[in-house]
């Protein structure tokens, strides 16, 4: 990865933390799941609303480092409106992708969640990218 487009990818990620989509009060939700990272600490709640296949509301809540925080902003604006299993599909490419350790490029359908490929490299900060998207994965296994 050129420093470039690591540099692009770092700022994505700090607005994303800064300026998070989807961040609120996930209660209303009708389906809920809380995710905590032991060793660090961060932890959030998902909250999904369906519409009949399509995810139709994702809300999330929670507190933790720059890297889950934006990861779950980026999941909430890659996968709000979307069908359920394309949905499930997209976080099982997500969990490969970071589970690679940088071996696996990302394809376009993961949009703006290609920027933390890079995390792949860190194995203790793997949980933390990936904290949001199991608690969706649950959320959605959930209501399945």
């Amino acid at each position: 990865m050129s420093a470039d487009l690591q540099g692009l990818y770092q700022e994505l990620i700090l607005d994303h933390s800064k300026n998070p989509e989807g961040k609120g009060d996930p209660t209303g939700m009708p389906f809920t799941h809380h995710e905590l990272n032991p060793s660090c600490g961060d932890e959030i709640t998902v909250g999904v609303s369906l519409d009949g296949e399509r995810l139709d509301g994702i809300v999330w809540d929670g507190h933790g480092c720059s890297i889950s925080m934006a990861s779950a902003s980026i999941m909430t604006g890659l996968l709000e409106g979307v069908e359920r299993e394309e949905a499930l599909a997209r976080i099982a490419e997500f969990r490969e992708m970071l589970r690679s350790r940088g071996a696996v490029e990302p394809s376009e359908e993961l949009g703006d969640a290609a920027a933390l490929q890079g995390v792949a490299k860190y194995v203790m900060r793997i949980k933390c990218a990936m904290l949001g998207w199991v608690a969706l994965e649950a959320d959605l296994r959930q209501a399945g």
